[in-house]
């Protein structure tokens, strides 16, 4: 195989697929209308809208009209947890959420913090899965508010919404999930899954970035605060002009995913394994969280060698440190930190992820370069033997 670049970084963002972006071209040409214009154009881009929904909608089995647009993940679990804090303060101002959660949620609750809310942080076990009793422990008497993400954007590792969601329920508390990375790449019904809030962003799924959504389901007392002011769009949830394109693109995106989710993961779990038999045998490797995780993720540790020098070490692959978000830190991953790894061990991971158009060449190429560069940075290591 060749020297050119192998995209190995599906979890920080995915390319756009082709139809998606054919439909975005097709709306603009439609309408340019406002969509709250009362005229014919502005009619047709309501009803574009409306569509789009609807495919979102079909795909996570909810309802149409509980889906709130976005501009993206990052907006709508600040729309989730902010706003749902701040609708139930007058009832309690306790906080749950695990340590893993992204920064576009930990980030949030610190805020909350400064703004006099209590804030419990649970930690998982060593493979990254949260015990449900550990979280129910973690629970009161004022507890208003849990946020616990789907999919781990770092290690893959899948939490038991179901399970957690109904510990929620029975104690009418909201419950609020991040799942960017799992939205269109595993299945999910909401309507028997036991989850009030949940945050949806199509770049992690073939869609353009700057485009999202946020669940929020219709029992009482499930409700958010608006974090944006100045129009009565959505409800006033969250004002502002519907952008007709984008909302289009979310619905292929979905439309797109629903048609093939079964194939992806089956894809996926091929992938992660290529990879895994081979580098398995590597001395001193560890894999960074729940071998039944989501297969389009591989997160790995190796003994004597540091993350950034073997990011450079293995290019041309284009693979993570960890987050996008946070990959320009210096800091080790405070994900693998909560998972009880040292900091030599966080600051040697690096993270595979993998997609639709990864390849078994791709993969295996990976893994002679991984095993090759492990070798070389072992080779040249202080004390090395000569």
């Amino acid at each position: 195989m060749t020297d050119r670049s192998i995209y190995l970084d599906y979890a920080a963002s995915t390319p756009v697929d082709g139809r998606v972006w054919e439909r975005m071209r097709e709306v603009s040409e439609l309408t340019c209308a406002n969509p709250s214009s009362t005229h014919a154009a502005g009619r047709l881009a309501q009803e574009i809208i409306a569509t789009s929904t609807g495919q979102l909608a079909a795909l996570l089995n909810a309802r149409a009209d509980r889906l709130v647009m976005t501009s993206g993940a990052t907006e709508s679990d600040n729309l989730a947890i902010a706003g749902g804090a701040r609708y139930r303060a007058h009832r309690g101002r306790h906080l749950v959420s695990m340590r893993t959660e992204h920064k576009a949620v930990t980030d949030v609750f610190e805020i909350l913090a400064k703004e006099g809310f209590d804030v419990t942080w649970v930690d998982p076990a060593a493979n990254g899965v949260l015990d449900p009793a550990v979280f129910e422990a973690a629970l009161r008497d004022d507890t208003q508010l849990a946020s616990i993400m789907f999919v781990n954007n770092e290690t893959g590792v899948v939490q038991d919404i179901e399970a957690l969601g109904a510990i929620c329920r029975e104690r009418d508390i909201l419950m609020h999930v991040d799942a960017a990375q799992a939205v269109g790449k595993v299945h999910i019904d909401l309507a028997t899954l036991p989850v009030d809030l949940m945050s949806i962003t199509a770049h992690k799924f073939y869609g353009p970035k700057g485009v999202g959504a946020l669940y929020i389901a219709d029992r009482p007392g499930c409700h958010v605060e608006p974090i944006l002011y100045g129009g009565g769009q959505q409800r006033r949830i969250r004002p502002g002009t519907m952008s007709t394109e984008m909302i289009a693109a979310l619905g292929t995106t979905a439309s797109i995913a629903a048609e093939r989710i079964d194939d992806d993961l089956a894809h996926l779990r091929s992938m992660r394994k290529a990879l895994w038999d081979g580098i398995a045998g590597i001395d001193g490797l560890t894999l960074n969280g729940d071998p039944d995780g989501f297969p389009g993720i591989l997160n790995v540790s190796v003994a004597g060698v540091e993350g950034e020098s073997l990011l450079l070490a293995l290019e041309p692959l284009l693979v993570a440190t960890g987050s996008a978000c946070n990959s320009k830190t210096q800091e080790p991953s405070y994900v693998l930190r909560a998972l009880g790894r040292s900091d030599a061990e966080a600051q040697s991971a690096i993270r595979f992820s993998f997609g639709r158009a990864t390849t078994l060449d791709e993969v295996e190429f990976a893994a002679a370069r991984y095993r090759d560069a492990v070798a070389r940075l072992r080779a040249l290591a202080p004390g090395a033997a000569a």
